[in-house]
């Protein structure tokens, strides 16, 4: 079933080139990107008139001021920013930009599908290491960071994603994600929590990924292969196969590329450490332990 071309009325298609070719335009200035996001996000939910009273110094309840402040990304926190490993400096901006694309999803206009397809795409530009033409970015994605992903063309990721780039992520071309999908690039010790294990995740070219789908850190999925629903993927998927189950299996080999594919009692096989990202964290860096856990097993 092919899907049929949609547009959007010529006045509203206008106005919605102008808005996304500012921001584009701005973001890719020498403005400062606080402001950028500030401005886009004010007028976006109607808040201007509210916003230029506050900054007149007129009364405002301790509500309204939590809400102003809040559209500049600097008076925000996001959870990845507790993360010790982080390049700090990539994350200052790659933080805003979060911010943006977090905030204008929770807005009613983002279920303006043609308008919204096309803002997120803007933003992927200048907030993944790489993003690849036509490729559509669904509601309700979230990144760790967004800087240390790199997809290829003509994507498709749809609602309530998780992209995890805690490590490294690399999507490549004409990949489809389904609904509620996760990937992730770091794992946690299974003694100690707050030991972090950083790697490269890698979804090849013309793969599915089908819906509530996971794939464990350090895998990789091999091109032109399906991973089925609720599939939890805890090694390599090959090429041309059909992983289902949790932990996911491939029970299948394509029809047509069975000449190519790896056999079936071949594959399974986990590569995850030669994927491991090793960093290393200041010395006088000062951590906390939320847990506070004894790690001594009984003696």
């Amino acid at each position: 079933m092919t899907k049929r071309y949609v547009s959007l009325p010529d006045e509203a298609e206008t106005g919605m080139r102008e808005f996304i070719d500012e921001v584009d335009r701005r973001l890719a200035g020498e403005e400062d990107t606080c402001s950028v996001v500030e401005d886009v996000l004010i007028d976006l939910s109607g808040d201007r008139e509210a916003y230029d009273r506050w900054q007149n110094g007129e009364s405002m309840s301790a509500a309204e001021r939590v809400r102003l402040q809040s559209y500049d990304p600097c008076n925000t926190t996001l959870e990845s920013e507790y993360y010790a490993e982080k390049d700090e400096e990539k994350f200052r901006r790659s933080k805003h930009l979060q911010w943006l694309w977090r905030q204008f999803d929770s807005l009613p206009i983002a279920d303006n599908v043609e308008f919204a397809l096309r803002f997120r795409r803007m933003l992927a530009d200048h907030l993944f290491a790489e993003c690849g033409d036509n490729c559509r970015f669904f509601k309700g994605i979230s990144f760790t960071y967004g800087h240390n992903i790199t997809i290829g063309d003509n994507v498709v990721v749809h609602d309530d994603v998780h992209l995890d780039d805690r490590g490294t992520l690399t999507i490549g071309d004409r990949v489809s994600i389904s609904d509620g999908a996760h990937i992730y690039s770091h794992d946690h010790d299974v003694v100690d929590q707050t030991a972090v294990r950083n790697y490269h995740t890698i979804v090849e070219d013309d793969v599915r990924l089908t819906y509530d789908s996971m794939v464990r850190a350090g895998c990789k999925i091999g091109e032109n292969a399906i991973v089925g629903a609720r599939g939890i993927v805890q090694h390599d998927v090959p090429a041309h196969h059909i992983a289902i189950g949790a932990p996911a299996k491939s029970v299948k080999i394509k029809p047509g590329w069975e000449d190519v594919a790896t056999p079936l009692e071949d594959a399974g096989v986990n590569r995850q450490e030669q994927r491991r990202i090793e960093y290393d964290l200041p010395d006088d860096l000062e951590v906390f332990d939320e847990f506070g856990r004894d790690h001594s097993p009984p003696q």
